[in-house]
């Protein structure tokens, strides 16, 4: 089940969080940092320093929240600040901490986050041993061997919420290694906890998240712990399930955010309630995709569209067999599809137009534990297993932009001071 259903009334704007609450908490963090580190913190980032004549800085961020990465971005001219070669330390000093707090080094952090939770879910991807949940005692299941072998510890009864037992990055291998059985709210958040294991090196996620901060459960059990997902840790989160604020920023502005694909209608109206919702991270997102979320301001275009498609579905219940529209729709099974009747025929021939959506195909999402898929496979797959509801995408509850982007700052920043 999903932990969260924001309203239209909690949906919060990047770019107000990015210009009032993150550059507030920069300004407000007592980085004792040399003006050489947040120089470099900066250079990794991409921004890059153009020496000029002029007497006033003009900083040029161009828009990389819609590039595929860095270089892409640096060759169309983004992250560029032309400054004066006289100025002082103390205005040098400012303008790094404004840098630090603009929203394009936010999307610039975004391009090391999507990667480190790409690199993060291929793992788990690639462990035959991270199972979906079966028969089994707990809502996480270690197994025969228990918890300690993978590295974790109980913190609730009937596998309801662990700790890392020692070092965080040995919890997490656990996942990218071990023997584990557990739900798609499971496989979200050690995606998301993989993608700061990733972000940091291993390293650096022991040093810099406390084990108590690293939980993992249901969802109701994180909200009572210092979990960094959605316990005290998490600090200030963006409210955005719709996805306005990200679909007006970017592709990047997507990469690695937590939601949800769930039913629009009661419980009565569904035949699995093991499929009843689907929680994902997003794995990536295609130019394509991210234009045309742009274009029709976030997701609830496609929610809409959601239901039409649910619609037309409807009209070929009497053709259902065993993973028929997965089987006509996204495998495009040829035998399956010649073999409807002409009326049919045609309505498949619509909803393959409502499909071919670049949201439907290159909104990129990880669940377990069905893999990486575009999103369109999912809406696809919940026809078969709930056929009496249409459902909804929605992004969850996050702090990537706000307390985790903080705190990866502050970390870099306190590597240098120590390298000298």
């Amino acid at each position: 089940m999903p932990e969260h259903r924001p309203s239209r009334a909690s949906r919060l704007r990047f770019v107000a969080v990015a210009a009032m609450g993150l550059a507030h908490a920069v300004c407000a963090t007592a980085w004792a940092a040399s003006a050489d580190c947040k120089a470099r913190l900066l250079h990794e980032l991409g921004w890059r320093f153009v020496p000029v004549a002029a007497s006033e800085v003009e900083i040029h961020p161009g828009a990389p929240c819609d590039r595929a990465g860095l270089s892409e971005a640096q060759a169309a001219g983004d992250l560029v600040v032309k400054m004066p070669a006289g100025l002082d330390g103390g205005a040098r000093d400012r303008l790094h901490d404004e840098l630090l707090a603009h929203p394009a080094s936010v999307c610039a952090y975004d391009f090391l986050l999507g990667a480190a939770t790409r690199r993060a879910v291929d793992r788990l991807v690639g462990n035959r041993g991270f199972r979906f949940s079966a028969v089994q005692v707990g809502w996480i299941g270690f197994g025969p061997s228990g918890s300690a072998r993978d590295g974790w510890r109980p913190i609730s009864l009937f596998g309801r919420g662990y700790r890392p037992r020692g070092a965080n990055s040995r919890a997490i291998e656990g996942f990218y290694n071990g023997q584990v059985r557990g739900e798609c709210g499971l496989g979200r958040q050690i995606a998301q906890y993989g993608a700061q294991a990733e972000l940091y090196g291993m390293a650096g996620f022991d040093a810099e998240f406390d084990a108590d901060e690293i939980v993992i459960g249901t969802f109701n059990r994180l909200h009572s712990t210092r979990s960094i997902l959605l316990g005290s840790s998490a600090g200030r989160f963006v409210h955005d399930g719709r996805a306005v604020a990200a679909a007006r920023q970017g592709r990047q502005a997507f990469m690695g955010r937590p939601g949800f694909v769930f039913h629009v209608f009661d419980r009565s109206s569904l035949d699995d309630l093991n499929n009843q919702a689907e929680n994902f991270v997003v794995y990536d997102v295609d130019a394509q995709a991210a234009a045309a979320l742009r274009n029709h301001g976030g997701f609830e275009f496609y929610n809409r569209r959601n239901r039409e498609i649910w619609r037309l579905a409807r009209s070929l219940q009497p053709y259902r067999s065993k993973r028929f529209f997965e089987r006509a729709l996204y495998e495009r099974d040829p035998a399956l599809r010649e073999g409807l009747p002409v009326q049919a025929q045609a309505t498949l021939a619509r909803l393959d137009t409502a499909l071919a959506d670049p949201f439907y195909r290159g909104f990129e999402i990880y669940v377990h534990k069905q893999g990486v898929k575009p999103v369109g496979f999912h809406i696809v797959r919940l026809l078969d297993r709930n056929p009496r509801t249409p459902f909804r995408v929605e992004l969850a509850l996050h702090n990537l932009q706000t307390t985790l982007y903080e705190r990866y700052l502050a970390h870099r920043i306190r590597q240098c001071g120590r390298a000298g």
